[in-house]
């Protein structure tokens, strides 16, 4: 078997700050750049509120359902359980019979999660 070595050195995160480098480089050469370049003339339609090509009727700090929080965080979390499962699956022959089961009680978990969801009827919209 090949030995790893796991004794890592500053040199060894290098790329790892050059990607940041031009990450946030990037983002601030775009910002500064339309604010440069871009057209500078504001008027009272360009200033107004704008959602959809429809105008804006009503208050905007009218209440409304929490539903639509509801499904939004319940997307999330279930999007992250599937984000788990994935470096699982990358190593799936390493860990074995013993990773198999781990994965089935972790899924069991999440469709008990599911199935409480559900008869909660937290995703009914009505």
């Amino acid at each position: 078997m090949e030995s790893v070595n796991l004794n890592s050195t500053p040199v060894d995160y290098i790329p790892i700050l050059i990607q940041l480098g031009v990450a946030i480089g990037f983002g601030v050469l775009t910002i500064i750049g339309t604010h440069l370049i871009g057209p500078k003339v504001r008027t009272e339609n360009k200033l107004g509120a704008f959602e959809s090509g429809v105008p804006v009727i009503g208050n905007a700090r009218q209440p409304f359902s929490i539903k639509y929080f509801l499904v939004a965080i319940l997307f999330v979390i279930f999007d992250v359980e599937v984000i788990f499962m994935y470096p699982w699956a990358v190593n799936f022959r390493e860990f074995g019979v013993e990773g198999l089961l781990e994965m089935f009680v972790f899924m069991g978990l999440l469709l008990l999660g599911f199935i409480y969801v559900i008869k909660k009827k937290a995703l009914d919209w009505d």
